[in-house]
C-alpha cells in the first residue's frame, strides 16, 4: 500500500484506482488500531492528507467516466508522515509506461 501523491491526471487507470482503494485500506487499518509505522517510516503515507488525496483521486476518476460511490470513512486525523512526491513521480514513470 502507498500514497503516490502525484498529480492524478498523470496516472494510468490502474494506478489511479489502486491508490484510491489503498486510501480506503489505510483508513480501515487506522480505524482498527493497527500500526502503520512501516508505511510512515518508508515515506509511503501521510495520514493527515488521506481525505484530501482520496477526494483528488475520486475527482479524476469521475472525469474519466468511472463510477465512484465510496465515501472515505471517518478516521482520526493526525499530522504524521511525509511523502516525497517528486521521487514518487520518477518511480511511477519508471514502473509504468502508461503513466505520463
Amino acid at each position: 500500500m502507498r500514497m503516490w501523491n502525484v498529480n492524478p491526471k498523470m496516472m494510468c487507470n490502474q494506478h489511479l484506482l489502486g491508490e484510491h482503494v489503498e486510501c480506503h485500506m489505510f483508513v480501515a487499518t487506522l480505524n482498527q488500531g493497527k500500526s502503520v509505522k512501516g508505511y510512515l517510516d518508508k515515506g509511503l503515507l501521510e495520514i493527515h492528507n488521506l481525505k484530501k488525496r482520496h477526494d483528488e483521486l475520486s475527482k479524476e476518476m469521475k472525469k474519466r467516466g468511472m463510477n465512484h460511490k465510496s465515501k472515505l470513512p471517518w478516521y482520526k486525523k493526525i499530522i504524521l508522515g511525509k511523502i516525497n512526491s517528486q521521487k514518487n513521480k520518477i518511480e511511477l514513470k519508471a514502473r509504468c509506461k502508461e503513466c505520463k
